[in-house]
């Protein structure tokens, strides 16, 4: 809550104006069991028309200037509420962005959404009403009981009885529901989780006839999640007729009361009747106060779960040091890896062990390995997306913990697996790699990635328009858009992790001779599960069970290293293996 405090500190008028304005709103309300009651004992009694409509006339002026007040403080209260959850939103979304890969693959990206998204509208919804009935709910209940000692002690005392019986029914009831609705929360997390996964691997369920069984999955995950709401429903659902029950029974009392009053002589039949209508606002407000509580409780899980994420802080820490680009140091190797281990947060085997060898400018690196073998997260930690556990990983001679995030990565152009595009334009995905990038810069990437030819096809230019994910594109289109989109920033590090595995044979030789040549002093680095793609590499490190179970060129590799042979016989023939050789 402390969080959520600092937010509001921004919105403090907003914050005070919104509950007064409802008081405000509140004290009038107070009043219109009096003017009910004088037009009743003055009006109605002595047949005065006049005094009927004047009477009338005051509670429409109440009602308006109630209903003005009302609105006033709806507005201030949206306002703040509106305003602190943005500012919430926007501070999650730039914390999420600052997690490293091991953050967000530790905490899970289908909860980053839920927390982004639903609980934090929990938490909007639960300040709006907050504002706007946290204070005017107990100021009409007491507000009520105060005015009823007002107009008759002895009648008011069935009030001093009533509202304390109410308190200990609605506060006992939701002491015992507002648990169940934390694990209605976390059901529907769960709901939400499954939902995420099926819609996306769709593709991948039909493919393998799982319609049904995930059809069951879902169902028992949702029902779990209905079967807790009735329950939790049930408790709660006993809220409005025991309170209507007693309500009742203490306005029989008051009647009772009253009327003994009003034969005695002490009170009017006016007051009888304020005094039903103030024990009838009494119930109103309780009912509401009990919804609001529910709702606050709500918005208090929710805002929890949003502060565990702030409260996730990254492992990686910027240095001082802002740039790379332009300032290569003669006779240091552009990356160099120092006896480097890399160990995923919990697990018990490093993924990465005892890692060591030096990359020169302009040279080009091809990696393979076996699956698993920690191909993708060795070049990974180059632009430093994980941290390396022990040891050194060095670009242009200096550690990469001493750099700045973005002035290390502005230099480094990385290609995943997953080809990602975004919706839009093609153009504006291309100026992902750079913002300034020219139409030519553009056009000259395109050509290098070898998508030049089917952009062309489409006839629209660079205002092709690409959509979510890029899925009006096939898969070896939009692997070539995200390698062009690398290539448009101008690297002094490019690496592509096996980004050409949809490409052809024939198209991704063109690639790489086409990055040979137009990469000049870039240094290059080739993740491929294809010995091809990586044979005319100047130098190959081949990775087995995350240790370098060799380096060299590919003829060095085939003669020393066992693994990088048996790995090229699998793909090539044994004549080409053994001519390679010689």
């Amino acid at each position: 809550m402390k969080r959520l405090l600092s937010y509001m500190k921004d919105y403090k008028k907003e914050s005070i104006l919104g509950p007064l304005f409802k008081m405000l709103e509140a004290s009038f309300e107070l009043f219109v069991p009096l003017v009910v009651a004088r037009m009743v004992d003055v009006g109605i009694h002595n047949r005065d028309v006049g005094y009927v409509m004047k009477m009338g006339g005051l509670l429409v002026l109440l009602g308006v200037i109630g209903l003005a007040c009302s609105l006033t403080a709806q507005y201030f209260a949206a306002k703040a509420s509106v305003g602190a959850a943005t500012s919430l939103r926007n501070d999650l979304f730039a914390h999420i962005g600052s997690l490293s890969y091991a953050e967000i693959d530790t905490v899970g990206t289908s909860t980053l959404i839920t927390r982004m998204t639903s609980d934090i509208n929990q938490v909007q919804n639960g300040v709006n009403m907050t504002l706007r009935l946290l204070l005017r709910s107990p100021f009409v209940v007491f507000g009520a009981m105060i005015m009823a000692f007002t107009v008759d002690v002895r009648t008011a005392m069935v009030f001093a009885v009533t509202i304390p019986v109410l308190c200990i029914v609605v506060f006992g009831i939701l002491l015992v529901s507002m648990p169940l609705y934390k694990k209605v929360q976390r059901q529907l997390d769960r709901v939400l989780l499954t939902t995420r996964e099926n819609l996306l691997g769709v593709r991948v369920i039909r493919a393998f006839n799982r319609q049904k069984n995930e059809t069951v999955a879902f169902e028992e995950e949702n029902s779990l999640l209905v079967k807790i709401q009735v329950f939790v429903g049930k408790i709660s659902a006993l809220l409005n007729p025991v309170t209507y029950v007693i309500i009742n029974l203490a306005i029989v009392a008051v009647v009772w009361t009253g009327g003994r009053q009003v034969d005695a002589g002490v009170i009017s039949q006016g007051k009888v009747i304020a005094l039903v209508n103030y024990m009838s606002q009494i119930l109103a407000e309780l009912i509401k106060m009990a919804n609001l509580i529910i709702l606050i409780s709500k918005a208090m899980a929710c805002m929890n779960r949003v502060d565990s994420v702030f409260q996730v802080k990254s492992s990686i820490e910027d240095g001082s040091f802002a740039g790379v680009g332009g300032e290569a140091v003669s006779r240091v190797p552009m990356v160099e890896f120092d006896h480097m281990d890399f160990v995923y947060a919990g697990a018990k085997e490093p993924a990465l062990e005892d890692i060591t060898f030096r990359a020169e400018p302009g040279e080009t690196i091809g990696i393979i390995g076996g699956t698993g073998s920690g191909k993708s997260t060795l070049v990974n930690m180059i632009p430093r997306f994980y941290e390396a556990t022990r040891g050194r990983v060095a670009v242009n001679g200096r550690d990469v913990r001493e750099y700045t995030q973005n002035g290390l990565r502005s230099c480094i152009g990385v290609v995943p697996q997953r080809a990602v595009l975004f919706k839009g334009t093609l153009r504006d995905n291309m100026r992902w790699g750079r913002a300034d990038a020219s139409d030519e810069d553009i056009y000259r990437a395109l050509d290098m990635a070898q998508a030049r030819e089917f952009v062309d096809q489409k006839g629209e230019g660079l205002e092709l328009w690409i959509s979510q994910e890029g899925k009006n594109l096939s898969g070896g289109q939009r692997q070539r858009l995200t390698i062009a989109r690398a290539l448009v920033r101008k690297p002094d590090i490019l690496i592509l992790d096996d980004s050409a595995s949809a490409l052809d044979f024939a198209t991704d030789a063109r690639l790489r001779s086409a990055i040979r040549r137009g990469t000049g002093s870039m240094t290059v680095f080739i993740v491929s599960q294809r010995a091809a793609s990586i044979k005319q590499a100047d130098r190959i490190l081949v990775l087995d069970d995350g240790r370098i179970a060799g380096q060299g060129t590919h003829r060095e590799l085939l003669r020393d290293c066992s693994v990088y042979r048996e790995i090229c016989l699998s793909q090539l023939s044994k004549e080409e293996v053994e001519r390679d050789e010689q």
